[in-house]
């Protein structure tokens, strides 16, 4: 099973992308001149929101060094560890709605701290596959078609990373309890 596994994963993304073009070939879609249209305009979309981007990892670098996220921390620790978050979690888990390198590295250190088999690494782990960078996602979606009134997305984006974070630390501790 694994071995088949292992060559799906290998096999998948190219025999998708080669039915792709063949399917345009025959459909006689310019796939060539097609492609590099497509290209120009993610260049576009790519220059558009890098104002977006840098203002989004200023308030992160901002947010950090004031002592922001510590003190976020320390206050909704005592509420946390109530339903089975440790504090060490934490940090990760409101970087990731920032960015996902930043919470990748925070789960790093978690990681090499307490171990892969810890709770707390594996609440960190299951935690970062299954909440959201919203911040980022705002920022690019939104930025990319010159949005400005995000109305409730964030809203949303936050309360499902926090169910998420929630739901990743029960079922965690109902699994390796």
């Amino acid at each position: 099973m694994t071995a088949v596994l292992e060559a799906i994963s290998i096999w998948a993304i190219p025999v998708v992308v080669a039915l792709v073009a063949l399917y345009a070939i025959i459909k006689k879609v310019p796939v060539y001149t097609v492609f590099t249209e497509g290209a120009k305009e993610g260049f576009s979309t790519a220059v558009m929101i890098i104002p977006y981007l840098t203002a989004m990892l200023c308030a992160i670098g901002m947010f950090r060094a004031s002592g922001g996220m510590d003190w976020l921390c320390g206050v909704l620790d005592p509420l946390t560890s109530l339903i089975g978050i440790p504090g060490e979690v934490l940090p990760m888990g409101i970087m990731r709605s920032f960015s996902g390198g930043g919470a990748e590295g925070m789960m790093v250190d978690l990681m090499t701290q307490y171990g892969t088999q810890s709770q707390i690494g594996r609440i960190a782990s299951v935690a970062l596959g299954s909440t959201e960078t919203t911040f980022y996602v705002v920022a690019v979606y939104f930025g990319s078609v010159g949005v400005s009134n995000t109305r409730h997305a964030i809203a949303a984006g936050l309360l499902g990373d926090l169910a998420s974070l929630i739901a990743s630390a029960v079922i965690v501790n109902i699994m390796w309890f």
